[in-house]
This record gives C-alpha cells, sequence and structure tokens, in this order.
C-alpha cells in the first residue's frame, strides 16, 4: 500500500459514504460499529460538543431545534430561492440570511453556513477513513448531483477545504456509478444511471467503451429525492390523526420532525415488507391535558398510490435526457441504479416499465458512488495519470445577461466539455466605455430566473 491515498466521499442529502482503493479494488470504509453509510446530521449538544452521522440522526427528535439535516438541499442556494423558502416553513431549526443573500443556519446562538455544516459531515467521513487506514488522509474526490450548478459545486469544495481535504475532483454523481460498474471491464454499452437520492434526482446516459467513459447527456431535478416520499408520508399521518382528533399536528415543528422519522421509517419497511406498522408515543396532548400517541397501518398499496406522481415526475426528466441525446428507451444497453429510494419496489418497477429491462444487480445503490468516486481519486494520484477516461458535458446552459433582465444563450447543455464559445455583443448606447458582463447558468432566458455565477466588468473601450 502506498504512502498516498485519496478516498471517495459520497456527500449525500440524507446518507454519505466513504471508500478507497485496495488492491484495484474499490472498498468501502466502515466506522467503528462496522456501519458502512452514515447519516447527513449534524447535531449541537448544549456542552458545547457536536455529534455527527448516525449518532446525530438519534437526537433528531429529542434535540430537534439544534440538529441540522438535509443541508445539501440548501448548500449553494441564494437566501431568497424557493427551496430555501420551502425550508424555513418545515425544518425544526433556524434558517437566516447572511451577507450577499447567503443561507446561514442559527444554532445555539452561533452562526453557520452550509459550507461549514457540510464540513463536519466530510471531515467526519475524514476521520473514519484515518481511523480504518492508520494514516492521515488529506485528499479526496467529492460527489454532487449531475445537475449541481457553479454555486454549488464550489460551495463543496469549500466545504472539503474547512475539512481539512484537498479536493481532487467534484464528480457527478451518475459518472462515479458508471465508473463503479464498467472500469476495468471490456464494456462496449449505452448506459442509463437512474439516481434518486435523498434530496435530488439525476438522470444520466453515457457511452462506455474500453476504459472510457463518456456522458451523452444528463438532466436533473434538485427538488425531488427520498425526503419528498417521507413527507408524502409525514402529511397523511397529520391529516388522518386531524382527522381522528380535531388536532392539527402541522402546527407544531416538534410533532412534525416526529412525523418525518416515523415516516422515513414507514418508507423503509413498505419497501421491505410491503407493509408498515407506525406508532408515535407521548407525540401530544388534547384539550384536557390527555397525552395522545398516535398509531397508523401503512399499506404497500396506499404508499404507491400517494407517491406514484413523484415516481413519474422522474420519467419526465429521463425523456428529457434520452430527447437530448438522441436516443430512445430501447437504444439503452443498461439500468444502474443508484440511492437509497431506488430499493422501493414501486421505484424499480416503475423503472422496469419505463426502460423495458431490468436494473442491473449486484450494484449496491448506497455504496457505489462513493466506490466510483474512490476509482478516480486512485486514478488522479497515480503517477501515470489515469487508466481512464471520463468525457463529461454542461449540465446546464450557459448565458450572458442582457439589457432589459434577459439572458443570451451562449454555450447550450449538455455540451461535451472541455468547450470554448464565442458570441458578439454590442453596447446598449452610443459611445459607452465600460460594459458589465453577469454570467448566469440555467434554462430560462429571464435572467432572474436563472443562477448568477459571477459578473466583471470591461473598460476602455474608447
Amino acid at each position: 500500500m502506498s504512502d498516498e491515498v485519496a478516498i471517495g466521499i459520497d456527500l449525500g442529502t440524507s446518507y454519505s459514504c466513504v471508500a478507497f482503493l485496495e488492491n484495484g479494488v474499490p472498498t468501502v470504509i466502515p466506522n467503528e460499529w462496522g456501519e458502512r453509510t452514515h447519516a447527513s446530521v449534524v447535531s449541537f449538544l448544549e456542552d458545547g460538543s457536536v455529534l455527527v452521522g448516525n449518532a446525530a440522526k438519534r437526537n433528531i427528535i429529542a434535540n430537534a431545534e439544534n440538529t441540522v439535516y438535509s443541508a445539501k438541499r440548501l448548500i449553494g442556494r441564494y437566501f431568497f430561492s424557493d427551496e430555501v423558502k420551502k425550508a424555513q416553513t418545515v425544518m425544526p431549526y433556524s434558517i437566516v440570511e447572511g451577507a450577499n443573500n447567503s443561507v446561514r443556519i442559527e444554532v445555539r446562538g452561533r452562526s453557520y453556513s452550509l459550507p461549514e455544516i457540510s464540513a463536519l459531515v466530510l471531515k467526519e467521513m475524514k476521520a473514519i477513513a484515518e481511523s480504518y487506514l492508520g494514516r492521515e488522509v488529506t485528499k479526496a474526490v467529492v460527489t454532487v448531483p449531475a445537475y449541481f450548478n457553479d454555486n454549488q459545486r464550489q460551495a463543496t469544495k469549500d466545504a472539503g477545504r474547512i475539512a481539512g481535504l484537498d479536493v481532487l475532483r467534484i464528480l457527478n454523481e451518475p459518472t462515479a456509478a458508471a465508473l463503479a460498474f464498467g472500469c476495468g471491464k471490456d464494456l462496449h454499452q449505452r448506459v442509463v444511471v437512474y439516481d434518486l437520492g435523498g434530496g435530488t434526482f439525476d438522470v444520466s446516459i453515457l457511452e462506455i467503451g474500453t476504459d472510457v467513459f463518456e456522458v451523452l447527456a444528463t438532466a436533473g431535478d434538485t427538488y425531488l429525492g427520498g425526503d419528498d416520499f417521507d413527507d408524502r408520508i409525514m402529511q397523511w399521518l397529520a391529516q388522518d390523526f386531524l382527522g381522528r382528533t380535531g388536532l392539527d399536528l402541522t402546527q407544531s415543528k416538534y410533532c412534525m420532525q416526529m412525523l418525518k422519522d416515523a415516516g422515513e421509517r414507514a418508507k423503509i419497511d413498505v419497501g421491505r415488507d410491503g407493509k408498515a406498522a407506525i406508532l408515535c408515543q407521548s407525540i401530544c396532548q388534547d384539550g384536557d391535558g390527555n397525552v395522545l400517541d398516535l398509531q397508523a397501518q401503512l399499506s404497500e398499496e396506499t404508499f404507491n398510490r400517494m407517491v406514484m406522481d413523484l415516481v413519474q415526475r422522474t420519467f419526465k426528466v429521463c425523456d428529457e435526457a434520452l430527447q437530448s441525446a438522441r436516443m430512445t428507451a430501447a437504444d439503452i444497453d443498461a439500468v444502474i441504479l443508484v440511492g437509497g429510494p431506488t430499493r422501493l419496489p414501486i421505484v424499480r418497477s416503475s423503472v422496469r416499465h419505463y426502460f423495458q429491462k431490468d436494473p442491473m444487480m449486484g450494484v449496491d445503490p448506497d455504496e457505489v458512488v462513493a466506490m466510483g468516486a474512490a476509482i478516480q481519486g486512485a486514478a488522479l494520484l497515480s503517477s501515470g495519470g489515469a487508466d481512464h477516461r471520463l468525457l463529461d458535458v454542461t449540465p446546464l446552459t450557459l448565458r450572458i445577461g442582457t439589457v432589459g433582465g434577459f439572458s443570451e444563450r451562449v454555450i447550450e447543455k449538455n455540451t461535451p466539455i472541455p468547450i470554448e464559445q464565442s458570441k458578439t455583443f454590442t453596447t446598449s448606447r452610443d459611445g459607452q466605455d465600460k460594459v458589465k458582463i453577469r454570467v448566469y447558468q440555467g434554462e430560462s432566458n429571464r435572467a432572474d430566473e436563472c443562477e448568477m455565477l459571477g459578473e466583471f466588468e470591461f473598460s476602455g473601450f474608447r
């Protein structure tokens, strides 16, 4: 074993995973209790200590206001974005505005940026790897959803730096999964990676040749994931309880946190057993001060009905990716499933129906992304360079802001990178001696509906 190692980290919305390459084989690293995936949860305790991972998740109800989860849904976003507004209504912890419209989390009188929160999770992954390997680890490849914009990618890289990691590359999750699936194999296939995580959905279409992985198209929905499945169960439980008792649990963030936790467990039980028995003890008191429990039975049929529209939304994204790649579902040779929610029978059967083929077996949806990141990390450290080639695309259209609040397309989404593109613009008035250029990323011709990546000024035209 060489002196230097680069770990691969799947920094997930709900769970994270860390791996390294051992004798040419990607190996997932467990913690000291043998756990191979770790909750992306940070809990700040009264004595000033901080719990991270599965221990923090177990603290999520008792210490709800000081326990941060689903940070990935907020990282790199502006405070006024729809996702942040939604989070403020449902998250038990305090989400506040920082400088330059940034998002910050207030916990126990202190304010944290989203990269600082994610850094605590990355630091935990680093510590797990160091404990297992018996050496310091300073280099990593960290994965993100393919549809993350540049601000979200940079914020994730910043989190790695804060955690004491030299992030060698930010790698798209579907690309990492394809790498784990095909690296070292003599494959010639067109592959779809269907990546349904806790907070995001991505689909990528790749052509795999002999150690060449070419992304043909990618599409995604950063507002769709397993958390939304949990929310459907949570709302169903609250509505049922209201109908039986007249008490509205949605008015209490504490009660909703209990329902959120119950919803996640019920989703897993339904996926495994076809049914779930739900019990939330002492969830509230009635008008007479009597302590009430919430009990419910959730069948697979009822669950499937409540989430079917979410599953169907994923296939609209698949339609978009296939159209961009100028392909149909019949052109696909293999389907790789990524993310815990893809274990659900309703998801697997729907994927099978859409692509008219069974998803690949033998690929662990919770671990495959970290394994691919580990392969890429080892390749980047190799003195001879990578023994495979990754050819990626731009996930979103790159634009220049124009007069009147509009934006002009410069580089189309799903364009192979690296790419250089030029376009001629004129000044808005005669005799103008300088111009401010704003760069945006998104699919709307309205600048305010896209994400601004940055701005700079050209001067001295006369």
